[in-house]
């Protein structure tokens, strides 16, 4: 792919939509000297926009709608839409994404630096350069980087308001997501293989009250063994109804779709090593054992568990004043002071602070790079000198550490994603309108 053609389709995170230099003449006026002199094109509440980047903006896309013609059969190829219908689309998306950066503006936000030259460096590995080659590469599309640079931080800060106004305000049912999670388990059962065991207690067929009693008083005490410690594979042997009593209660090795009926709905929800609640049908009550998976990718991270104590500066306290305090406070806490207590008396993060401190289980990416930087150099039990990031100064304690199996958490995440990007574009279309109906527009054409 093309660097331009690249450019043209990739969302920010990863680029940004970038318009070409080239100007149509016709939409400018000339002045006095013979230079090209820029006109507005729309009023927009406090700002304008230029007839210059209406002219850009078109020019991209109707290069774009004639490449993709131009890659069509012959047969197929269509004329492109009237200039006129085409201007005032641009316009409007133009119209839009003025006054999305008039809002963010006004609500502080901002995108430094850092984050962008993380995003131009995405966008450098997707076409296989350096971030210190992309300005080279720009000029050999005639595209000039200045301009980029300050188009990619506009959509990040668009792209920071659309999760602001829109992503955050959208709600999730607790059914919708039980439903996703349903549909991610039986399009995923057929990549498993399941190793499972099993208990049968019979009961007569038809059976009475006073049978299926008797029955479910022989599970409850297999239960109770199992839960004492005993092998699920011994008490299969010596109790088991079924027909793989002598077996260990082994169903061995199989799909998904090879389960029994009866209990794959279970199965398929169970850690390695789990069996299930009794589970009733015509024949009796069913205890599965859930054995091993395969093919199963389970998804393991390294957590620690935290406490910190967070002191800001203000009008009174600069940061040497701070970071001394906080030194002193440390040294009271090695003399012998509970951290808790001490937490819960000064430190100014109010949520942690009513839990003695304590932030967690939590990965050192889920915090800001300064305290994760310090955190990864701590010792379990090991108390920080005081330190800075961009909240104020902290002293942190990593009180334990785990490896963490977040294969359901990552599952319901991925669930949440899609169903909020299902649910996105309508919101994001009617909050664009909404916004777009109490602005002041006034078009100059």
């Amino acid at each position: 792919m093309s660097i331009k053609k690249y450019w043209a389709v990739a969302a920010l995170g990863c680029t940004a939509i970038v318009l070409t230099t080239t100007a149509r003449a016709q939409t400018r006026e000339l002045g006095s000297s013979g230079e090209l002199l820029d006109g507005v094109a729309a009023v927009v509440d406090d700002g304008i926009v230029l007839k210059s980047e209406l002219s850009q903006r078109l020019d991209l896309v109707i290069n774009s709608l004639t490449e993709q013609q131009q890659q069509l059969p012959p047969e197929q190829r269509q004329a492109l839409p009237p200039l006129s219908v085409l201007e005032r689309q641009v316009l409007d998306q133009l119209i839009l994404r003025e006054l999305q950066l008039q809002r963010a503006n006004r609500l502080g936000i901002t995108v430094g630096d850092e984050l962008l030259n993380q995003a131009l460096g995405e966008v450098a590995d997707n076409l296989g350069i350096s971030l210190e080659q992309l300005p080279d590469a720009l000029a050999a599309e005639n595209i000039d980087y200045a301009m980029y640079r300050e188009d990619s931080r506009q959509e990040a800060v668009i792209s920071q308001l659309t999760q602001r106004d829109v992503f955050s305000r959208i709600t999730i049912a607790p059914r919708e997501l039980q439903q996703c999670l349903d549909r991610t388990e039986a399009t995923q059962t057929n990549q498993f293989d399941y190793n499972v065991s099993h208990i049968l207690v019979s009961m007569p067929s038809p059976a009475t009250p006073e049978d299926i009693a008797v029955a479910r008083a022989r599970v409850d005490t297999i239960i109770e063994r199992l839960e004492s410690g005993e092998s699920f594979s011994r008490l299969a042997v010596a109790v088991s109804d079924a027909q793989t009593a002598l077996e260990g209660g082994a169903l061995g090795w199989r799909k998904g779709s090879e389960l029994p009926t009866l209990f794959a709905d279970v199965v398929v929800r169970m850690q390695p090593g789990e069996y299930s609640e009794p589970i009733q049908n015509s024949s009796g009550f069913h205890l599965v054992r859930l054995n091993d998976m395969r093919g199963a990718e389970r998804v393991m991270v390294d957590q620690m568990k935290l406490r910190h104590i967070l002191i800001s500066p203000n009008e009174i306290l600069d940061d040497a004043a701070v970071e001394q305090r906080l030194r002193g406070i440390r040294d009271q806490i090695l003399g012998g002071d509970a951290f808790a207590t001490v937490a819960t008396s000064v430190s100014e993060d109010t949520v942690s602070a009513a839990e003695g401190g304590e932030i967690g289980w939590a990965e050192p990416r889920d915090f800001v790079p300064e305290f994760a930087e310090k955190l990864m150099t701590l010792e379990v039990g090991e108390l920080s000198e005081p330190f800075r990031t961009r909240y104020g100064w902290h002293i942190l304690e990593v009180m334990d550490t785990r490896s963490y199996d977040t294969t359901d958490e990552v599952k319901q995440m991925r669930c949440v994603e899609q169903i909020r990007a299902n649910k996105a574009e309508e919101e994001r279309e009617t909050w664009l309108r909404r916004m777009r109906d109490q602005a002041f527009v006034d078009i100059r054409l």
